[in-house]
């Protein structure tokens, strides 16, 4: 079984929100919906990626910046497919295209509960922080719609 990983495109997106749906941990908004993908996508190209194996999605990473920092989202690994160094690979992945554009720290954002991912992320060498929170607020967007 070779895994190939490649850019996240609007192709994968079906397949990708299927994943997302079905895996516990990964919170969905309206963020998450076609256009605003594309529109993620579109203005950190090259960040993303998904991991094929015999052409299936099995894994994803949204990578995206600020011009200072890099954010990390939705690093998902079908269960069947865990525990083999995907995840892994689409973080290394990410990383080296942050890397490349001279972006030097890189953020991502987990649910407290979560104790998987944060066991994952610790055991690769990510500092869980208690310093800092994160607050949110919804903007009203031109469409009716929220962000």
């Amino acid at each position: 079984m070779k895994t190939e990983i490649i850019e996240f495109t609007m192709n994968y997106y079906e397949d990708a929100i299927s994943l997302w749906q079905e895996t516990p941990g990964v919170g969905l908004s309206s963020a998450d919906e076609p256009d605003a993908i594309r529109f993620y996508l579109e203005r950190n190209p090259g960040m993303s990626f998904v991991a094929l194996v015999d052409g299936r999605l099995v894994g994803t990473i949204l990578c995206g910046h600020d011009g200072r920092r890099g954010y990390i989202h939705h690093v998902t690994v079908h269960p069947n497919y865990r525990r083999q160094g995907i995840a892994r690979q689409l973080v290394d992945h990410a990383l080296a295209a942050l890397k490349e554009i001279g972006i030097s720290k890189c953020h991502l954002f987990i649910f407290g509960e979560n104790e998987t991912g944060i066991a994952f992320w610790q055991a690769t060498g990510w500092q869980l922080r208690q310093d800092i929170h994160i607050m949110s607020r919804f903007i009203e967007v031109d469409d009716g719609s929220s962000c």
